[in-house]
């Protein structure tokens, strides 16, 4: 198994975590908030279940469709985080098309709201650059 497959089995394994979240006894608060910060719903847990079962298939598949993952699943979740930093909102969610933008900010709710899709997206953007040089 290749460093890519690895890669994309780990982020198949930590999105089906985050995909879990709203469904284990005690991550959620009354507003239904896991963690306190992240307002997820059944659309989210679908985006993370998919992205889970993309990365699932591309580890299974080889190297070059780990690269692929690992590129386009980087670039979309790094541009997400970044985008709620600007709007308050993601675009993964639709949440930039119904919602109004709540402009700038780096308080540190929105940093820890966006953090996850900025860490997620900029490990998975850089592994696949930095590794799949030959795939």
């Amino acid at each position: 198994m290749t460093i890519l497959q690895k890669f994309a089995l780990g982020y198949s394994v930590v999105l089906l975590g985050a995909a879990a979240l709203n469904y284990v006894p005690g991550i959620t608060d009354v507003d239904g908030r896991a963690f306190g910060i992240f307002a997820l719903d059944l659309f989210d847990d679908a985006l993370h279940l998919v992205s889970a079962i993309w990365a699932l298939l591309a580890a299974f598949f080889g190297a070059r469709a780990s690269k692929v993952f690992l590129v386009i699943f980087g670039a979309l979740y790094l541009g997400d985080g970044v985008f709620g930093f600007f709007t308050g909102y993601g675009y993964l969610d639709f949440g930039i098309f119904t919602n109004a933008s709540e402009g700038l900010s780096f308080t540190l709710f929105r940093i820890l709201a966006n953090l996850p899709h900025i860490a997620l997206g900029g490990v998975a953007l850089g592994a696949g650059l930095r590794f799949g040089r030959n795939t």
